[in-house]
């Protein structure tokens, strides 16, 4: 310690719940400042996706930016007591609005990893900033030798650590949601660091400085508050403000941000969008002919048992049941908060025909992966109708190694659709899924319709024994595909042929970085 900056020791019957009181602050702060980490991630991979990206950003700048506040605490030392009040109480604020802060450049400034890396960076060095003066503190409270007073120290703050990363995904996020849920923490962040100095270490702050530190509590308290109040109302204006159309449902589950909007299309019927994280999963004005095109080229060989992976929306299951030889359909969907809507929302209903309600048709609300490792039987279809994979945690659906369990889970003769992408504004993911599904022992067949909403949209059809053909066998006409126009399905021009597209694979999944730099170029 510098000189003219000791400060006494406590009395001998004070150091012990002192020591514990600093103690618990250390924990407390650790967990909020995890959470903070963690609520910025989780709102990057629901805005931009890309779970591993923005995970790297944020952890590394926040690091990074631990070192800088440690560093920067150093000449604050001997003013520690006042120095931690100050870092909390601008922690509190900047952490528990950081958020709110980031939706708001998104949704209105359509900024994100510039405002990012900025709040990350600020958030950082605050918390760096706490151990050195908890170290300070420590050393007030009682003398002890360097390497234990750290040990003490550190173990608080890591056991603090693991308490926030529990209660973050389980507790925070589906409780209070991610606005709301940093708001708590910003407050218990301050009252945690408030406790400590003002019941400890009351007497090495000056009248007027616990006086000023009073006012700017106060204030914080007041900006938390507020905002905690109107978190509904903001958010449901950011949410509006990336959407093009009205926003009639919106809900955030375990899995997925699901917004639901309605409008007039240019035709004067109503125009139903869903959108899963904030990607368009279909317009009601033509999902027929994507759904069409997925099921019905799969469905005119073999289709007694049929598979789908995804299609929570039941659109595809639509299109399935129109066949009275199906005798029963398997639809393995992760969130059950989608089968919900898709059973119970009038305007999915409608689309959906009540699909749901259908006895032939069988849910499992499981991870598609996990549950093709232990498929019950072989299906004679099996129709991929995934979200695309512009996340880490979506890419293992469109690896190699997922579309061999989906081939073992054909039936002799059976046929597998993958929706794939579109080959015209994403060439190189397109190729890419569909040398990946060659690539698992498949023989294939890449073909593309026009689907208005999202422009040139491509599938592949495969199969194990025999070559796969373009074919249909409806019980009744297509709306928008017969013979002729399938047949024309099957040819790209020579713009969008492949180019030797990579191969996605669980350990080097290539497909998400494809899909970022074509969708967002």
């Amino acid at each position: 310690m510098r000189a003219g900056t000791e400060k006494a020791p406590l009395p001998q019957l004070r150091r012990r719940p002192a020591r514990v009181a600093l103690l618990v602050t250390a924990f407390v702060c650790a967990a909020c400042g995890l959470v903070y980490e963690l609520s910025l991630v989780t709102l990057g991979s629901y805005l931009l996706g890309d779970t591993a990206a923005q995970a790297s950003i944020t952890l590394s700048v926040m690091v990074f930016a631990m070192g800088l506040g440690a560093l920067a605490a150093k000449p604050l030392r001997g003013h520690a007591a006042a120095a931690f009040v100050a870092v909390e109480l601008l922690l509190a604020l900047l952490g528990g609005l950081s958020v709110l802060m980031l939706y708001a450049a998104y949704a209105w400034l359509n900024i994100y990893t510039t405002a990012l890396i900025a709040i990350a960076g600020i958030l950082g060095i605050l918390v760096g900033a706490e151990i050195p003066l908890l170290m300070e503190l420590l050393q007030r409270i009682r003398k002890q030798e360097p390497g234990s007073a750290v040990a003490d120290l550190f173990a608080a703050d890591y056991v603090g650590a693991l308490l926030g990363g529990l209660a973050f995904p389980f507790l925070l996020l589906p409780v209070f949601g991610q606005i709301r849920g940093s708001l708590i923490v910003g407050v218990v962040n301050a009252a945690a660091g408030l406790a400590l100095v003002f019941l400890v270490f009351r007497t090495e702050l000056r009248p007027q400085t616990r006086w000023a530190f009073g006012a700017l509590t106060a204030l914080v308290a007041a900006t938390l508050l507020g905002s905690y109040l109107y978190a509904d109302r903001f958010e449901a204006t950011a949410q509006q403000a990336l959407f093009a159309h009205p926003i009639v449902l919106h809900e955030r589950t375990k899995y997925q941000n699901i917004v639901l909007t309605e409008s007039i299309s240019p035709f004067g019927t109503p125009d139903t969008r869903l959108y899963l994280n904030g990607d368009l999963q279909f317009s009601s004005v033509d999902e027929y002919r994507y759904h069409e095109a997925l099921v019905h080229p799969a469905l005119a060989g073999p289709r007694r048992t049929v598979l789908v992976l995804g299609g929570g929306d039941g659109l595809a299951l639509r299109e399935i049941l129109r066949y009275p030889d199906v005798e029963s359909i398997t639809l393995v969907e992760l969130d059950p908060e989608m089968i919900r809507l898709a059973r119970t929302e009038d305007r999915l209903i409608t689309l959906n025909h009540n699909a749901f309600d259908d006895p032939r048709v069988h849910v499992a609300n499981e991870d598609a992966f996990s549950w093709l490792r232990d498929a019950p039987g072989a299906f004679d279809a099996v129709l991929i109708d995934l979200p695309d994979p512009d996340q880490t945690s979506i890419a293992k659906l469109y690896s190699k190694e997922f579309y061999a369990m989906a081939a073992h889970a054909l039936a002799p003769g059976g046929t597998l659709a993958v929706q794939s992408g579109s080959p015209f504004f994403a060439p190189r993911s397109y190729w890419c899924i569909a040398n990946t599904v060659r690539a698992a022992g498949l023989r294939t067949l890449p073909y593309h319709v026009d689907v208005p909403s999202f422009g040139d949209w491509g599938f592949v059809l495969a199969t194990r024994e025999t070559e796969p053909r373009l074919r249909l066998d409806p019980p009744a006409p297509l709306r928008s595909l017969d013979e002729a126009s399938l047949a024309a399905a099957a040819v790209f021009a020579p713009d969008r042929r492949d180019t030797g597209a990579p191969v996605s694979t669980l350990m080097h999944p290539v497909i998400v970085d494809l899909e970022l730099r074509e969708w967002r170029r």
